[in-house]
């Protein structure tokens, strides 16, 4: 066993015995290398990630490999996931360097962390003109000893370009104003003329979910009526429902499609996927009606509930995509497995609503069909009133074909799960339990299913009470029951983004304490005092502080805080938070307006800064009949753009904490007792409504 076995990361466990003398990061391994005179051989991946797994066979579970990186390089592994600030810089010098990106990432750095040579994958020997990696050991020992003060200049020429800020705040004339409803138009029209019209999505393959681009589509045709983006957003769900990207019969979301068609997914599942899509299907569900997003959006949650759960109550980060040595093997079937499981009758059944074929209905690049099939319904397949069966989403409307497919569907699931399962990765993350945490409020507000509220509170509970310093600061990941790593921007944004959607859920104001809190500290930490907007990391190890506004398959921590920072403002009236959102939108309003469409997640921000949004405030006892009328009145409608407060009439204490957070409810009570909503937008508060047949007229 090697130095990794004293790690609590479950990657880094992973390559605990390897023969390659791996170090952790840390002051150890660099402290050699400047002793020993020797470069260091960074290696970042993560637990499900399928090529990390290839190139550890292949390469650092090989004798003859790992006496070569032994005796050239001190090598350092590093979770990508439990370091986002290490992989974040290095992965900037590989896209640098080479114009790409991805897991597992290679790079080469002097003893004084500055990087000189970086690439992704590599095989063992040289394939196809692609360098082995025996080859770049001996090529690089060879540099490092004969060329050493090109080497060193190469490292501090990439330093230096990774390390350039991009142009700050122009301030004044022309900065704010390029971030208006122009802005959208363009991300709108970009998006079209990228959209698959055959196939939904976006470009070709391979395709990822992309769901901040989902969003922002909705909010465009909410804001517009633009009648294409909703069919573009609608039927890029449902295609992907449809697909072999979502696991039919256990549910939930692989990560992303390796093909034009959502059928052949790269298999691995992660809990930030399932949160933001099961947060856009919800959303999609309020804004269409469409029973089949209800669904999807209740079916992804009860995989999470089912498979992702710590006992404690938060969220594990992934499961692999590869089992019993092979990806996607969990997941696939042949027909002659599909009569065992469930009989000829049955099977039948099975196999035509699930597209799969005596010969297999996929294959892999360079080989023929050999009989597996990934399950997944043919377009057309389900209608609103279709397919489904996720607990919660309700089911009354199932014809009697899809009943028993639903059926089937158990059959399969108890069978599937006989199988050795994928590996999972039960390190918990405060930034994707934040995101889960949202969404599992957006199901419940399309839902009514108070189970998905209560999921949301015990992980908040978990990540407020269990990852959180002595001094009140946040912690990044929680390890083997061991919270551990400085927060970084992600974590709060997310997090605040969970809390404040939990709390127009629940109404329990300690949630929305708890969301300016955070807030708060996130701006004394990552405020960026000259430019605006926040930095990743206020203590970078590595390279400078970098502000990152990209939306990518994550959302970018400055767009969500964004939206923090103006839900935030709209619920208490503080201008603060309004005017530190300026700020925001000012900073990166050159990024955002030379490249509308890579900034999706912004775009929603700004489509709430824009207006029109209001604030609701609803007054009266919880349980009387009129006030839960009000209330659900509010939760299931589509109203991005409008937030909501509960100030309870018979609790004078919670309705004095409620005034401290939000000072314009202070004088807002319920007329002769009676609960009444109040409608507010740009400072100006219409009279109480005290019905929800009332609330509903105001709000249209």
């Amino acid at each position: 066993m090697n130095r990794l076995a004293r790690e609590k990361s479950p990657y880094l466990l992973q390559h605990a015995g390897n023969p390659v003398d791996w170090h952790p990061w840390g002051d150890e391994a660099f402290e050699r290398a400047r002793r020993e005179d020797r470069p260091v051989f960074l290696s970042i991946g993560y637990s499900t990630c399928h090529w990390c797994h290839v190139m550890e066979r292949e390469s650092f579970a090989d004798e003859d490999v790992a006496r070569l990186l032994n005796a050239a390089f001190v090598c350092v592994k590093v979770d990508r996931e439990e370091r986002p600030d290490v992989d974040q810089h290095y992965m900037a010098v590989c896209q640098a360097l080479t114009g790409s990106g991805g897991w597992p990432l290679t790079v080469v750095l002097a003893p004084d962390k500055r990087a000189f040579f970086a690439g992704t994958y590599f095989p063992k020997s040289r394939r196809w003109g692609r360098p082995g990696l025996v080859d770049i050991v001996a090529a690089i020992g060879e540099a490092w000893r004969e060329r050493r003060r090109e080497v060193l200049r190469s490292a501090g020429e990439i330093l230096a370009a990774v390390g350039r800020e991009r142009p700050r705040a122009r301030g004044g004339a022309g900065a704010s104003e390029r971030l208006d409803e122009t802005a959208l138009g363009e991300a709108f029209r970009d998006l079209a003329a990228g959209y698959d019209e055959e196939r939904g999505g976006f470009g070709g393959a391979p395709k990822f979910p992309l769901p901040h681009r989902i969003g922002f589509l909705l909010r465009y045709w909410k804001r517009t009526g633009e009648e294409r983006a909703l069919a573009m957003a609608a039927a890029t769900l449902e295609a992907m429902r449809r697909g072999g990207i979502y696991d039919q019969v256990g549910f939930g979301f692989h990560r992303y499609s390796t093909d034009a068609d959502w059928l052949v997914p790269h298999f691995e599942k992660m809990l930030y996927d399932q949160a933001l899509l099961a947060e856009i299907y919800a959303e999609a569900f309020l804004a269409t009606g469409e029973p089949l997003f209800r669904r999807t959006a209740a079916e992804v949650a009860d995989y999470v509930l089912r498979d992702l759960a710590a006992p404690d109550g938060a969220f594990y980060a992934a499961e692999d995509a590869d089992s019993e040595g092979e990806e996607g093997r969990f997941y696939l079937w042949t027909v002659d497995e599909l009569r065992e499981a469930l009989g000829p009758g049955e099977a039948g059944l099975a196999a035509r609503a699930f597209n799969a074929e005596a010969g297999g209905n996929f294959a892999e690049p360079g080989r023929a069909r050999d009989g597996r099939n990934i399950l997944h319904r043919g377009r057309g397949a389900e209608s609103g009133s279709g397919a489904g069966g996720g607990a919660g989403a309700g089911g009354g409307d199932e014809s009697g074909a899809e009943s028993r497919l639903a059926a089937v569907r158990e059959k399969l699931l108890r069978v599937r799960g006989e199988r050795p399962r994928p590996f999972l990765d039960t390190k918990i993350l405060a930034d994707w339990n934040g995101l889960m945490i949202a969404a599992l409020a957006s199901v419940y507000r399309a839902t009514g299913d108070a189970r998905y509220l209560r999921a949301a509170g015990r992980a908040a509970d978990f990540v407020l009470g269990r990852m959180t310093a002595p001094d009140g600061r946040l912690l990044h990941a929680s390890i083997a029951g061991e919270a551990r790593v400085p927060a970084f921007l992600d974590d709060y944004a997310f997090l605040v983004k969970g809390l404040v959607a939990l709390y127009e859920a629940e109404l329990d104001a300690a949630r929305l304490e708890r969301a300016l809190e955070l807030t708060r500290r996130a701006i004394g930490r990552f405020w960026d005092g000259r430019g605006g907007g926040f930095v990743f990391t206020d203590a970078p190890e590595v390279g400078g502080k970098r502000r990152e506004v990209y939306d990518g398959a994550l959302p970018s921590g400055n767009s969500v805080m964004l939206a923090n920072l103006l839900r935030l403002a709209r619920l208490t009236g503080l201008a603060e938070f309004e005017e530190k959102a300026s700020r925001l939108a000012e900073a990166f309003a050159g990024d955002v307006a030379g490249h509308p469409a890579a900034h999706t997640e912004f775009l929603r921000g700004l489509d709430l800064a824009l207006g029109p949004s209001r604030e609701v405030v609803v007054v009266g006892r919880r349980g009387e009949v009129t006030t839960e009328e009000l209330l659900e009145a509010l939760r299931g409608a589509y109203l991005p753009n409008t937030v909501v407060l509960f100030k309870p009439s018979d609790d004078p204490a919670a309705a004095e904490k409620l005034a401290r957070l939000a000072p314009f409810t202070k004088d807002m009570d319920a007329g002769g007792g009676v609960a009444a909503a109040r409608v507010c937008s740009a400072g100006a508060c219409l009279r109480p409504v005290a019905s929800a047949a009332g609330l509903r007229a105001i709000l249209k």
